[in-house]
């Protein structure tokens, strides 16, 4: 019987050691967090300078707006760039932000780079509804938009400083992975100097303008 106990020990080693080494498919594990970037994700954004035709420039921003690229351009997963008009009674400061998120293991979900960039447009999106206490923001007046990229909303903001008082006008809008944000700010009243009045309901149709175009480079 002992004789009998090992030949059957052994038939059932040497069974489980040929399953073990047969080639099969990789194991999956459910829930599992992404680290590379998936279908329709971007890497870059392009030169956000580059991207508003002039047309929509001169329409929104008549004149010669001063135009500076205060990020690193060539290469990079972030852009941006500023136009400015100050000649009163006018000023205005346009200012685009590209960002393409790369996957990450802090972000919700499967930590993909799309989650990550859903995670901060969120974050902007709460901010700009109740701005964290002791912030120098007001609170905004927030407009969904829906069918503009994959989520997007427009904002106003009025800002009172040391008797200026400026309107924002902010879009927001992401892309799988990117998230394009525009503000334009005028300069309705200040202290020193003649500005304003300020449309608000035009500095909100530029601000869509630029972030359309933004967003229509990243298809």
């Amino acid at each position: 019987m002992a004789g009998g106990l090992v030949v059957v020990v052994g038939a059932v080693l040497t069974v489980v050691l040929l399953t073990a080494s047969q080639p099969g498919p990789a194991a999956v594990t459910p829930g599992a967090l992404i680290t590379t970037f998936q279908p329709g994700e971007l890497r870059q954004v392009p030169q956000a300078c580059r991207v508003v035709p002039a047309a929509t420039v001169q329409q929104y921003l008549p004149g010669k707006p001063k135009v500076a690229s205060p990020l690193p351009v060539n290469g990079s997963s972030e852009s941006a760039c500023d136009w400015t008009i100050d000649k009163p009674p006018v000023y205005r400061l346009m200012e685009l932000n590209m960002l393409a998120y790369a996957p990450n293991g802090l972000a919700s979900g499967n930590g993909s780079a799309t989650s990550a960039a859903a995670d901060a447009y969120d974050l902007a999106l709460q901010d700009m509804q109740s701005p964290p206490k002791h912030s120098p923001a007001p609170r905004a007046t927030v407009t969904m938009l829906p069918g503009f990229g994959n989520q997007a909303f427009s904002a106003m903001q009025v800002y009172r400083v040391g008797g200026a008082v400026t309107d924002a006008a902010t879009v927001m809008v992401r892309y799988h992975n990117v998230v394009v944000t525009v503000t334009l700010d005028g300069l309705e009243h200040s202290n020193q100097g003649s500005y304003g009045p300020v449309s608000q309901s035009g500095l909100a149709a530029a601000a869509l303008a630029f972030a359309r175009a933004a967003e229509a480079s990243l298809h």
